[in-house]
């Protein structure tokens, strides 16, 4: 059994602090907006996450292998941060939305994904990179129905 390597650890506590401290500039009227439909997404990702795992879709270097250390920090790093900033700059204009979402997700999934597997943290094994793409962008059409239902409830 080894401990999870310096590089894994110093890589989750940049993966949950930078995103969270991108808020600041938000503006307390959009995170209030947005938070609550970011979370309950956020929830629904940790879920696909465990599902994803139990079906090896991806593998992490470290060992033993932790939920906590290894997908949790991108569930609560840049996930719920990344959703509330889409959606500030584009909730109301669907195709901006969408193709905001396919950038960010593009650039996830076949540039930060290959960047990840190099330096040893995470690497895909039963998805390619397209594959893992829809499996994340999939979830922008979730979290935009989730806001949308969130203002209608709320009007």
């Amino acid at each position: 059994m080894t401990m999870t390597s310096k590089r894994h650890t110093l890589f989750n506590v940049a993966l949950i602090i930078i995103p969270w401290l991108t808020l600041i500039f938000i503006g307390k009227r959009s995170m209030k907006r947005y938070s609550l439909a970011s979370g309950i997404v956020g929830i629904f990702e940790m879920i696909n996450h465990l599902y994803g795992r139990k079906r090896h879709w991806w593998e992490f270097y470290d060992k033993p292998r932790s939920f906590i250390r290894d997908e949790l920090p991108f569930d609560i790093g840049p996930y719920m941060p990344m959703s509330m900033w889409l959606l500030k700059y584009s909730y109301g204009n669907f195709k901006k939305y969408v193709l905001l979402n396919a950038i960010a997700n593009g650039a996830f999934a076949f540039l930060f994904m290959p960047f990840l597997k190099k330096i040893r943290i995470i690497e895909l094994k039963r998805l390619n990179y397209l594959q893992f793409f829809l499996y994340i962008h999939y979830k922008a059409y979730v979290l935009y129905g989730t806001q949308y239902l969130i203002e209608k409830a709320r009007a």
